[in-house]
């Protein structure tokens, strides 16, 4: 499992022009899974994600999370997260996840989030062509990864 991490301000994500998913302050998660994502990586991760201090507290300084902050996420699946370009200028897919397994996934990370972690989560539409808007916070931008 590979996520871009991002604080922000406000975030919303649309399609067909419709909002779908929307949240003030909060993380942006960007989400993508490949073949061998297990329970065990959805629990690292969403773990990271509730825990990640990069909020600031009274003196400046990242020490708060998205909890402590009471913030929400929106996750947008992302399946180009995986795209490899070491060879050519075409990007190969070939290590993220098949649709069905990657749906899978994305939705129990959600609900572990949810369920374990107490956030608030919005979400895109898995598969859709979705359009994000943010207000970057900082800007903060974290990559995080199960497998490392």
């Amino acid at each position: 499992m590979k996520l871009v991490v991002q604080r922000v301000k406000d975030a919303k994500v649309r399609v067909n022009n419709e909002t779908v998913g929307e949240i003030e302050e909060g993380l942006l998660l960007l989400i993508g899974i490949t073949h061998t994502d297990s329970i065990n990586d959805i629990n690292y991760c969403a773990k990271k994600v509730a825990n990640l201090r990069v909020f600031e507290d009274e003196n400046q300084k990242m020490n708060l999370s998205v909890k402590d902050i009471g913030g929400k996420i929106l996750s947008i699946s992302q399946f180009t997260l995986y795209g490899d370009c070491k060879k050519g200028n075409r990007p190969s897919f070939v290590e993220a996840a098949r649709p069905a397994f990657a749906e899978t996934i994305y939705d129990k990370f959600n609900e572990v989030l949810r369920e374990e972690h107490d956030l608030t989560v919005e979400t895109g539409q898995f598969g859709a062509d979705m359009k994000v808007d943010f207000t970057n916070d900082g800007p903060v931008t974290i990559v995080l990864e199960s497998n490392n």
